[in-house]
């Protein structure tokens, strides 16, 4: 059972561009003591100002999660965000050289290797939970995400954009550890290719290719290897929307029901949800008994030793 806080064993790193930036940008990961969180430090800047990755700290939403503070930001850092949900870990320092966290090849695999590699290291802290007692749902437009009580986490994601490649995909994942690499980590962003000249134009995507995103024109991927799932832009969203559910700081046990959603709303849920307590239960747990007596099914993080390079 996984009712512990995780960090890393060891100091990993890596290199890439940042999607949206186009500038190259070196990232490395650290342990950090249990409680801590997730915090972002730009090495780039003088006096390294730290930005924790919390809910409170989002300031953009438009294609990708920013945290900031103090006007210091940090771009994209959903795709991360979602590895370390995905491997139960709560707490690490992130350093970069840059803005942005690097896009690698615009999945969460990378990182997940990355993080498996170096191993994963159990902390004598309990997690805390957010076990849902009572729906609550935000809308925006035909946008919604509801969240219903369930013993486990569940999240049911339907995507319906018009595009003959992209019509009326749902996912729907129990949530595990290891249904998080296989099926979730290795979705890789998208975009379409009337969107690219508008967007650079705009100072976003300078570093996007097809090493990074999936490029779709009005009837055909443009990739030339295909597609990684046949469904696997449903289930990027999913990972997108696993990364934006990272930065409350700890897991939530229910169901959540997503349509067409994306970060702007993700955080308007978060926000509303925080908001109302009498839809949650705050919950930790000392040992397995409690867990048994608690009637929670707590999500299976996965192995804790590392997997070579």
């Amino acid at each position: 059972m996984d009712y512990r806080q995780r960090t890393v064993r060891d100091d990993v790193n890596c290199t890439g561009i940042g999607l949206h930036s186009g500038e190259k940008v070196r990232l490395n990961i650290r342990p950090a003591p249990a409680d801590s969180g997730i915090m972002f430090i730009r090495k780039d800047l003088s006096g390294n100002p730290t930005v924790r990755a919390r809910f409170q700290n989002v300031v953009d939403t438009n294609l990708s999660t920013t945290i900031g503070n103090n006007g210091h930001k940090i771009a994209t850092i959903e795709h991360l965000m979602a590895a370390f949900f995905g491997l139960g870990i709560d707490n690490a320092r992130v350093e970069l050289e840059g803005p942005e966290v690097p896009i690698m090849d615009g999945s969460s695999a990378p990182f997940v290797f990355l993080l498996k590699s170096v191993g994963i290291k159990e902390q004598n802290h309990p997690k805390r939970f957010l076990v849902i007692n009572k729906p609550f749902k935000v809308s925006e437009g035909n946008k919604s995400v509801a969240i219903y009580p369930s013993k486990e986490l569940r999240i049911t994601y339907t995507i319906d954009f018009q595009h003959p490649l992209l019509r009326n995909q749902t996912y729907e994942l129990s949530f595990s550890g290891k249904d998080f690499i296989k099926e979730i980590s290795r979705a890789r962003t998208f975009g379409f290719l009337k969107d690219m000249n508008i967007l650079r134009e705009n100072g976003l995507a300078l570093g996007g290719s097809l090493d990074n995103a999936i490029v779709v024109d009005d009837f055909r991927i443009l990739n030339e290897d295909g597609l990684r799932y046949k469904d696997e832009f449903v289930r990027h969203k999913i990972l997108d929307f696993i990364g934006d559910l990272a930065i409350l700081g700890f897991p939530i046990i229910g169901h959540f029901v997503v349509e067409k959603s994306g970060h702007s709303l993700n955080h308007a849920m978060l926000r509303g949800l925080m908001d109302n307590e009498r839809c949650w239960e705050d919950v930790a747990f000392e040992n397995p008994h409690e867990v048994v007596q608690n009637r929670v099914k707590l999500p299976v993080f996965g192995s804790l030793d590392p997997v070579p390079a």
